[in-house]
């Protein structure tokens, strides 16, 4: 494992020896979700480069961002334990963005205007300002994103393809603990009771999915949100069900088992999110 702390210190170490390279980009706090990205990437390539960068452009909530866990040295730790040859870039903001940190306007193909898109302003904007800099600095032959954020696995695939760039981008399965819960860097935020709560949240996929065959989509999205309502605690943002390819929500008098639920729930004021093929 090699640190670098600038892109510059990096690019001068890729050369036709490190390549193919697999990206796994983060913002830190690794889990199981991340490491097991990594382990992906490290048995479909030579090289894998993970960069850990707590974005500022994607926070719509500045209290958001302040409160972010960082952690270097124990994601070091964790990175360290996996065998292969991986680089681990950790730059400042300045290194990422120079002297205006702002988010630059991409097309994002309206994937934007949905779901996280809607309640959290600009955010898809910073994500893609991010991944673009890097897949174009970096150009990693590969680069690996979790199901668990599926609107921005979307996304990023769409610009990769819109601004014909030379990295292929690879969807992996959702981790979960043992009670189903997506394994998330927010996970850690959560109170004993507010944990046990929020396994709630997987189980509330699993109930649509399994009358997704039987009932219009209309019909599901009450039963749905009556699941809910016997938690109090457990405050819905939203459920919806989308087509997977575009994310345009399915139509209300079809039954939906074609499409992939999408759950964003409220743990106090720790927001979690989780989707669900729906076939």
């Amino acid at each position: 494992m090699k640190v670098f702390h600038t892109s510059q210190s990096l690019v001068e170490h890729l050369s036709k020896e490190t390549r193919p390279i697999g990206m796994v980009p983060t913002m830190g706090a690794l889990h199981l979700g991340h490491l097991s990205l990594i382990e992906r990437a490290l048995s479909e390539n030579q090289t894998v480069l993970v960069s850990i960068f707590i974005n500022p452009t994607q926070f719509d909530n500045k209290a958001d961002l302040e409160n972010y866990p960082i952690n270097i040295e124990t994601d070091l730790k964790k990175i360290e334990q996996l065998p292969g040859k991986i680089f681990v870039y950790t730059p400042k903001v300045k290194d990422v963005y120079g002297n205006l940190v702002a988010s630059k306007s991409i097309d994002l193909g309206g994937l934007d205007q949905v779901m996280e898109g809607k309640k959290r302003s600009g955010h898809f904007q910073g994500v893609a300002t991010v991944v673009v800099h890097f897949l174009k600095v970096f150009t990693p032959n590969h680069a690996y994103f979790g199901e668990k954020d599926f609107q921005q696995l979307r996304i990023i695939e769409h610009i990769t393809q819109s601004l014909k760039l030379n990295t292929e981008i690879i969807g992996c399965p959702i981790i979960r603990e043992r009670d189903g819960l997506a394994m998330s860097s927010r996970n850690n935020f959560l109170s004993s009771d507010q944990r046990k709560l929020a396994s709630k949240i997987f189980k509330g996929l699993k109930f649509a999915k399994s009358n997704a065959k039987k009932e219009s989509y209309n019909t599901l999205k009450k039963m749905v949100m009556d699941f809910f309502e016997k938690y109090d605690e457990l405050n819905l943002d939203y459920f919806t069900i989308a087509h997977p390819k575009t994310l345009k929500e399915v139509d209300l008098k079809e039954p939906v088992d074609l499409g992939r639920g999408f759950i964003a729930a409220y743990l106090g004021k720790i927001r979690l999110i989780d989707n669900l093929d729906m076939s």
